[in-house]
């Protein structure tokens, strides 16, 4: 195995991940701001769930995100 690719690739798909799950989060919250589902004064419980089939069964992360 080699460190350094693990590092790069996982480091890359984590930025990736990271990039696009921000992006349609903010989308989503929008839209129901929009549609008058949310005030924008809510503190969102979320959960991120991350597998790799045949290493990683499930790997669970959870947080909160505000809006105020």
């Amino acid at each position: 195995m080699n460190d350094e690719s693990l590092n790069l690739t996982t480091r890359q798909f984590l930025k990736r991940f990271g990039v696009t799950a921000q992006r349609e989060i903010e989308r989503a919250i929008r839209a129901r701001l929009d549609e008058g589902m949310l005030r924008g004064t809510e503190r969102l419980p979320v959960r991120a769930t991350l597998a790799i089939p045949g290493v990683l069964d499930e790997l669970e992360i959870t947080g909160e995100i505000a809006l105020e």
